[in-house]
């Protein structure tokens, strides 16, 4: 499991991100990349990075369940997940 205090600054970059989307739309469409400079670093949405919803797991992220590739396999296996099952031919 991930250090809670990555999970804690993960979800404060992803709030403050939320907070200047607007304006940060704005000052793109103006034009004016010297007040762009000037808002915090965490606002810029390239700053987040995907992590598991169960484990905080940054690497090995499967964008289509919000999972790790652990915790998928094992949620699949157990059959917690719809719709996906263990292939054998």
């Amino acid at each position: 499991m991930a250090k809670e205090s990555m999970i804690a600054r993960d979800v404060k970059r992803a709030r403050m991100c939320q907070k200047y989307a607007a304006k940060r739309a704005q000052l793109l469409k103006d034009g004016d990349y010297d007040a762009l400079q000037n808002l915090p670093r965490n606002a810029s949405p390239v700053r987040l990075h995907n992590r598991c919803k169960i484990t905080g797991r940054p690497k090995g992220y499967m964008r289509q369940f919000g999972l790790s590739r652990i915790q998928f396999r094992e949620m699949a296996s157990k059959g917690l997940i719809p719709g996906v099952k263990k292939a054998s031919w």
